[in-house]
């Protein structure tokens, strides 16, 4: 009588067991793939011309170039040379503009230029019109140095990442992020963004093909992308990560002792 009533409960214990683990690790497609409603038959649409603009507390770099070489070198300022350990010099580089909080930069002879609101393509062409008054053909060449984004939360490198090109998208940037985990929440990303001296904190769904219509989709200078865990991982880490595995292993134990019991029964 007394190993029926054992017998009873482990039973009781396993099912409840198997019904929590379920709980706790179910997922579904909706809750992982991307961009689900996207119509793969549909007609592709064109890419929107996007550059970002410079904006104050951007570091740039610009390098002026023509036939006469003597024309252009005021035009190129160096930083200051350092010396070696063997007491050669160093290499030097070019010297970088901080775009002040006017937006504006110093640069050499054409003096203080508005640069802040200007993309990269308007820049070049206004220091460029400029420069024709003291060089012939002037080749200028701008590039941001300090364009940076943050990718925090459920993602497999978090980090501040340098962007190299002009422009980079939501998607690139998780890209370098190693992608979001699995625990990850991709129905509701956040993208923290500073415009006019002021934050803003905007919503993304990955899961929608509407992401790529987002103002969100291209980044901007110094954005931080919050990726948030989903409900499975919140429950999982108030007891611990190892949460899953344990109730497996003791669900696995109770169901093993309950088949010895239920044969020793039989048997007798």
């Amino acid at each position: 009588m007394n190993n029926k009533i054992k017998f009873s409960d482990l039973k009781n214990c396993t099912l409840i067991l198997s019904i929590l683990t379920l709980l706790i690790s179910c997922g579904t497609k909706q809750d992982i793939v991307y961009f689900q409603d996207a119509d793969v038959t549909a007609i592709s649409r064109p890419i929107e011309n996007y550059s970002p603009v410079i904006r104050p507390d951007d570091m740039l770099t610009i390098t002026v170039s023509a036939l006469d070489l003597n024309a252009v070198r005021p035009f190129n300022l160096m930083a200051v040379a350092y010396a070696q350990d063997d007491g050669e010099i160093g290499r030097t580089a070019l010297q970088s503009y901080l775009v002040d909080a006017n937006g504006n930069i110093d640069f050499p002879v054409l003096g203080t230029l508005k640069l802040a609101g200007l993309n990269r393509i308007q820049a070049t062409a206004m220091i460029k019109d400029m420069l024709k008054e003291y060089i012939k053909d002037p080749i200028v060449n701008l590039r941001n140095v300090n364009f940076k984004v943050s990718v925090l939360g459920e993602v497999n490198k978090p980090g501040v990442y340098t962007v190299q090109n002009d422009r980079i998208t939501i998607l690139e940037a998780l890209g370098l992020a190693g992608d979001l985990t699995i625990q990850a929440e991709r129905h509701n990303i956040l993208v923290i963004r500073e415009e006019g001296g002021k934050k803003t904190y905007n919503r993304i769904n990955l899961t929608s093909e509407e992401v790529f219509n987002s103002p969100m989709y291209y980044l901007t200078q110094n954005d931080v992308i919050y990726v948030e865990p989903n409900n499975s991982r919140v429950k999982g880490s108030t007891v611990g990560p190892s949460t899953n595995l344990t109730l497996g292993v003791v669900s696995a134990l109770l169901t093993t002792a309950a088949l010895v019991i239920s044969i020793t029964n039989t048997s007798k």
